[in-house]
């Protein structure tokens, strides 16, 4: 995966800093996004079953049939990279907002 990180993968990644199963995942995203932003389950789970194929996460099923996710040190390179990515692009927009004196006040 060298593509860029969908926001849903992005966070996905975030939340499995610490091992975790598919609803505390979910539950967590929310609480990152501070209820901007929700993941259900059907997309979770695709995204988490090829976050697993192409090994940027583990999966580990306990003794209570739980499955318990996390992240790999190829997850966390990729993760790393993403931050850097999403960073240079807000001060690329932050940049020319400054330049421009801000759109919304051209817009109102």
């Amino acid at each position: 995966m060298d593509e860029p990180l969908t926001d849903s993968t992005y966070l996905i990644l975030l939340a499995l800093l610490k091992p975790k199963h598919g609803y505390v995942i979910m539950k967590q995203i929310n609480e990152l996004s501070q209820g901007t932003y929700e993941i259900g389950p059907a997309t979770m789970y695709t995204i988490l079953k090829k976050l697993t194929k192409n090994e940027m996460i583990s999966l580990e099923e306990t003794t209570d049939r739980k499955k318990i996710y996390q992240i790999t040190a190829k997850g966390k390179t990729a993760l790393e990279k993403d931050i850097q990515r999403r960073k240079h692009f807000f001060e690329i927009g932050e940049q020319i907002m400054g330049e421009l004196g801000g759109l919304a006040d051209e817009q109102t």
